[in-house]
C-alpha cells in the first residue's frame, strides 16, 4: 500500500475512479431528465479522471486544471471515445455543453478532495485524508440516488398519460405541453377512488395513536428512570424486547381474536392495535431522556412541598417537552406508514387508511400512474413533516443519550 503515497499515483486512481462515479451519475440523470440515452463509456471515463487526477497534482493553479479536463473531455468526444456516449438525439452543441458539465463535475470536486496531495511523496495523513474525501463524496452521491431516483420515477410516473406508459414505459422525462392535466391521475385519486377519505382517515388515526402512546409511555418511562420497585432492571431491559417481537409473528392471532370480538374492519380496532407497536420504542426512548435530566430539580419540588404527582406535572413534562415531541413525531411516522395490520383488519373502503388504499390501487384494472400519484400523495406529506422538524427530533432523541 505504500507504494501509492505517491501524488502522481495517488492524484490520477482517485481521479479516474471519481470520473468513473460522475460519468455514470450524470449519464443516469440525463437519461431519465431526456428519456434519451447518455451511457458512460469506461475507457473514457478513465482517460478523463487519470488526466484531470494527474493535472491537479501537477499544476498549482486549479483554474488550469480544470481547463485540462475541459481539454480533455472535448478531445475524447471528437474522436468518439468520450466519458459520456450520446445517441442520435443529441446534437453537436449539446454533446458538447453536457461534455463540458461532465468535465467540470470532475475537476472541480477532485479540487476538494486531493487539496492536500503534492506530486511527490506523501504522509500517510494526506493519503488517508484523500481516500476518505474520495469515499464521502461517494457515499453522498450514491446514497442520495438510492433515495431520489425511485422518487423521481415514482413522481414522473404519475404526471403519464395511459398512452405514454403504452408507448415507453422507461421514459422518465416530462411533458410540459400537457399543462394542467399532467395531474389528471390526483385528481382522479381524489374524486374517483376518494383518497381525500383516506387522508383524513390515516392523519386522525396517526393523532389518536401518538396521544394513546404518549399517554401511556410518558409515566410507564418516567417510573421507570426515577422510581425504585422490585424488577425496575428487568422491566427497563426487556421493553425492547416488546419491539423486537416481528408484527408478523401476531399477525394471525390478532387477526383472530379481532374477529371474534367484532373489531376487525373497525377504526377502533386499528386504534388500539397500533399503539402496541409504538409503546415499547416510546418506553425505551424516553426513559432515557428522564434519567437525563436533573433529579436535584425534582427534588426541590418535593421539598416545597409538592406531590409527586404535581412535580411530574409542573417541572419534569415541561422540562420533557423536546423529548416527548420528538417520540410523538416519530410514532406518528410509523403509524401513518403502517401497512400489515391494515392491510389485514380492514375491507371496508370507506374505512381503509392512506397505505390500505393505495394497495387497493395495485390492479391491473387501475392505470399505473393512479399507483404512483397514490404512492406520492402517501409519501409527500410525512417527508415535508419530517424535513420541516427533522432538527427538533434529532435534539430530542440525542437529549439524555449520555446519561440514560
Amino acid at each position: 500500500m505504500k507504494i501509492l503515497h505517491k501524488g502522481y499515483l495517488t492524484g490520477p486512481i482517485i481521479g479516474a475512479l471519481w470520473a468513473l462515479v460522475m460519468s455514470v451519475t450524470l449519464g443516469v440523470a440525463i437519461s431519465f431528465a431526456t428519456g434519451a440515452a447518455a451511457k458512460p463509456a469506461l475507457i473514457g471515463s478513465l482517460i478523463l479522471g487519470l488526466a484531470t487526477g494527474f493535472a491537479r497534482v501537477r499544476i498549482a493553479n486549479r483554474w488550469a486544471a480544470d481547463a485540462v479536463a475541459v481539454i480533455v473531455a472535448l478531445a475524447l468526444m471528437a474522436v468518439g471515445l468520450g466519458a459520456l456516449q450520446f445517441d442520435d438525439s443529441f446534437n453537436f452543441v449539446w454533446r458538447v455543453a453536457l461534455s463540458v458539465v461532465l468535465a467540470g463535475a470532475v475537476s472541480i470536486p477532485l479540487n476538494s478532495i486531493l487539496r492536500e496531495l503534492r506530486f511527490g511523496a506523501l504522509t500517510r495523513h494526506q493519503f488517508e485524508d484523500a481516500v476518505i474525501r474520495f469515499l464521502t463524496g461517494f457515499g453522498y452521491i450514491f446514497f442520495t440516488a438510492i433515495v431520489v431516483i425511485p422518487f423521481y420515477v415514482m413522481v414522473m410516473t404519475s404526471m403519464k398519460s395511459q398512452q405514454q406508459l403504452m408507448l415507453n414505459p422507461l421514459d422518465f422525462s416530462i411533458d410540459l405541453s400537457r399543462g394542467w392535466h399532467l395531474f389528471d391521475s390526483y385528481y382522479e385519486l381524489m374524486t374517483r377512488f376518494h383518497f381525500g377519505r383516506y387522508l383524513w382517515t390515516s392523519f386522525y388515526v396517526s393523532v389518536l395513536t401518538v396521544l394513546l402512546t404518549l399517554l401511556f409511555s410518558v409515566p410507564g418511562a418516567y417510573a421507570v428512570a426515577r422510581l425504585r420497585f422490585r424488577g425496575q432492571k428487568v422491566f427497563s431491559r426487556g421493553i425492547l424486547l416488546i419491539y423486537m417481537v416481528p408484527m408478523i409473528v401476531l399477525a394471525l392471532p390478532i387477526y383472530i381474536a379481532y374477529s371474534m370480538v367484532g373489531l376487525r374492519n373497525s377504526i377502533l380496532g386499528i386504534v388500539m392495535i397500533y399503539p402496541v407497536t409504538t409503546i415499547p420504542v416510546a418506553l425505551y426512548m424516553l426513559q432515557g431522556y428522564f434519567r437525563g435530566l436533573p433529579a436535584e430539580v425534582e427534588e426541590a419540588g418535593l421539598m416545597d412541598g409538592l406531590s409527586r404527582l404535581k412535580v411530574i406535572w409542573k417541572i419534569t413534562l415541561p422540562l420533557a417537552l423536546p423529548a416527548m415531541a420528538s417520540v410523538g413525531l416519530y410514532v406518528f411516522m410509523i403509524a401513518w406508514n403502517e401497512f400489515l395490520l391494515a392491510f389485514m383488519l380492514l375491507d371496508d373502503p370507506s374505512k381503509f387508511t392512506l397505505t390500505r388504499g393505495i394497495a387497493s390501487l395495485n390492479s391491473s384494472e387501475i392505470p399505473r400512474q393512479h399507483l404512483m400519484a397514490g404512492a406520492v400523495i402517501a409519501t409527500v406529506p410525512i417527508m415535508a413533516l419530517f424535513l420541516g422538524l427533522e432538527r427538533f427530533m434529532t435534539r430530542g432523541l440525542t437529549a439524555g443519550a449520555v446519561k440514560g
